[in-house]
């Protein structure tokens, strides 16, 4: 069965054209997108290898490998690793929701 996902409207109206407009990344958009589903559906954070997340979201593994970059550096991504050639485990961070709720 299908899941409905809630979605921010943030995500649609703003970072959608940030992402792909100005800074020229729609593989950074595509990427953080399919991890917020995921989240979502997992109700936790997202374990997952660059080939997979390549795999899942059509993407080359170098493309995941640099929209993920992309996101960890914007902060819109955390990640954790349990060792250092553990697969990395990132959660999806919403930085809008902070702001607003002052």
């Amino acid at each position: 069965m299908q899941q409905t996902i809630p979605i921010d409207d943030y995500i649609l109206d703003t970072l959608l054209r940030d992402l792909t407009g100005h800074d020229r990344r729609p593989a950074a958009f595509l990427v953080y997108l399919w991890l917020v589903g995921e989240q979502s559906r997992r109700k936790s954070p997202v374990a997952i290898s660059y080939i997979e997340l390549a795999q899942n979201t059509g993407l080359s593994r170098s493309s995941a490998q640099s929209a993920v970059r992309s996101l960890l550096r914007r902060k819109l991504l955390s990640s954790t690793k349990a060792t250092a050639t553990a697969v990395p485990v990132y959660t999806v961070q919403f930085p809008w929701r902070k702001r607003t709720a002052r």
